[in-house]
């Protein structure tokens, strides 16, 4: 999040200039007006207009539009469909010519490999989109290490906060919730696993929000994926 969401921020105008005339861009941008039009009735809601001329000031103007109605979005961390779309172009193309990284802790691949090896299966759930995880993990400071994992959910199967969504996941996968372990750093989510059956332990790392003092209490909480003993699957 420190090194992604800033980026986008930061260059989100040069890249709509770079692609405006790609109809990948012009998707984007459609999405993005339609999503205004929805928000029109919200306080501070940015609109996009239609380009009604050809010169370079016009082209400049709605660009802007589009730009500031980004920035809006992001300032509420919203998660619209229309926002991800755009985001996950941008991080493709910044991951590809290298300007982006995914940041990987030092301890998750040499873990993860230990769990394959004993037989267990591992997936990302994330509310970044899946080709978002992809690229992570695929231009990652590790590599590409898109082989460690068996597959990748995202919001589409729904979110994170919702009991529900890690039935569907199980079901999907072809295992008893109460044969998963789910990694989080958000209490809210732990919460809604649990209420599933499935085992929660919450990370600890650098930049996440704290927890209050119940929270700490009560979760299983591991500041590194070496502190994870795990069960053979055989």
């Amino acid at each position: 999040q420190e090194t992604l969401f800033p980026y986008i921020k930061d260059n989100v105008k040069e890249y709509l200039r770079a692609h405006w005339e790609e109809e990948e861009c012009q998707r984007d941008v459609g999405l993005l007006r339609k999503q205004a039009q929805e928000d029109s009735s919200l306080d501070g809601a940015v609109p996009i207009p239609l380009e009604s001329g050809s010169g370079e000031e016009e082209l400049e103007r709605v660009i802007q539009a589009v730009v500031d109605n980004v920035h809006w979005q992001m300032s509420l961390d919203r998660k619209t469909t229309a926002l991800k779309q755009l985001q996950g172009h941008m991080w493709r193309a910044a991951y590809a010519t290298g300007h982006v990284k995914g940041e990987i802790f030092e301890d998750v691949v040499p873990a993860i490999r230990k769990w394959r090896e004993a037989g267990m299966k591992v997936y990302i759930y994330s509310s970044g989109s899946i080709e978002a995880q992809k690229l992570l993990f695929g231009y990652s400071t590790e590599g590409d290490i898109l082989e460690l994992f068996d597959g990748h959910f995202d919001t589409k199967i729904g979110p994170k906060v919702e009991s529900e969504s890690y039935r569907r996941i199980a079901a999907s996968i072809g295992c008893a919730t109460n044969n998963i372990l789910f990694l989080t750093d958000v209490p809210q989510e732990a919460n809604a696993a649990e209420e599933a059956d499935t085992h929660v332990a919450v990370v600890i790392r650098p930049g996440n929000a704290g927890l209050t003092d119940d929270e700490k209490s009560y979760y299983s909480l591991i500041s590194s994926f070496t502190e994870l003993f795990l069960p053979s699957s055989t």
